[in-house]
């Protein structure tokens, strides 16, 4: 039995197993794209992690056969994907659905982490700088995305929302609505 307490949503098989066989390399140069324009519309984002501004930070999604290397450098980000382990000076694994739940507002940090949900290793100054500075940027990678898209921006939308509603995974940050 787990340890933890929160139910959260694996990325299902096939999706998952696929990436056994996708070359990493396009995968990274479009990541480290898609990072660059997050850079550039929230450069506060990468200013607000201060000194840990040019820390390398593993992401180990564990439903997930690849581990990501996280390099903020200074605003000028890169993201470099692996089937193997990889080096950092902080490295936080969990379900993705746990790490993009983190991005997007929709699970909290500290539940996941006490619940063992994520599980984070060595600076931890440097995960609660980024937690801090992806926070208060209120990130939502699906607007990116569409933003990114042009004219396909309809048809993105669509496969992200299909895609969330069917695997349960938070792409997308929902605003919390209030009932009285």
């Amino acid at each position: 039995m787990s340890a933890s307490t929160l139910d959260l949503p694996r990325v299902p098989r096939l999706p998952a197993t696929s990436l056994w066989w996708t070359p990493l390399a396009p995968l990274s140069v479009a990541l480290s794209h898609f990072a660059q324009r997050i850079a550039k519309t929230h450069a506060g984002m990468f200013r607000r992690l201060g000194i840990y501004g040019h820390a390398r930070f593993v992401l180990d999604p564990t439903d997930l056969p690849v581990t990501m290397l996280l390099e903020p450098n200074g605003g000028a980000p890169r993201v470099h994907l692996s089937r193997g382990p990889q080096r950092g000076d902080a490295r936080i694994s969990g379900p993705l659905s746990g790490l993009l739940g983190l991005i997007h507002g929709t699970y909290d940090g500290d539940a996941l982490f006490f619940s063992r949900d994520l599980m984070v290793e060595g600076d931890t100054a440097a995960v609660l700088a980024l937690r801090n500075a992806i926070d208060d940027a209120e990130l939502d990678l699906s607007a990116q995305a569409q933003a990114m898209s042009g004219r396909l921006a309809p048809q993105v939308r669509w496969m992200i929302e299909t895609a969330e509603a069917r695997t349960g995974v938070p792409l997308s940050r929902h605003e919390e609505v209030e009932h009285w």
